[in-house]
């Protein structure tokens, strides 16, 4: 379960979008949808994330946050004996939508389409 309750605290203040940035951009990659919007990479590796706001919006008791989401993706060499090649890191892109809950600060997270 994702809480983000530094960024509930923040909302209508002007630091609400450093706040988010800063609370979104410590999650564990395993939280988001990273893996889903790969485009070059295998996996999502656990490097931190730079977020990006985009857009927010209040409905029916949520915040909406309207994100992009930059990350290292990383396609391994080919595990042969032979391989000496590094692991490929890339940087990956995506834009998601936090709703997150005004009253519990607890956050879904959705991946926009592409």
């Amino acid at each position: 379960m994702i809480r983000l309750e530094k960024t509930v605290s923040a909302w209508t203040t002007p630091e609400f979008e450093a706040v988010f940035k800063r609370e979104a951009g410590q999650l564990d990659v395993t939280q988001l949808p990273l893996q889903q919007a790969m485009s070059q990479g295998s996996y999502a590796s656990d490097q931190p994330l730079e977020v990006l706001v985009l857009g927010t919006t209040t409905r029916q008791g949520f915040i909406q946050v309207r994100a992009g989401l930059f990350y290292t993706g990383i396609l391994p060499g080919c595990a042969c004996s032979e391989d000496v090649a590094p692991d490929n890191e890339y940087t990956e892109y995506c834009e998601v939508i936090f709703d997150i809950d005004q009253q519990t600060a607890v956050a879904t997270v959705s991946l926009l389409a592409g």
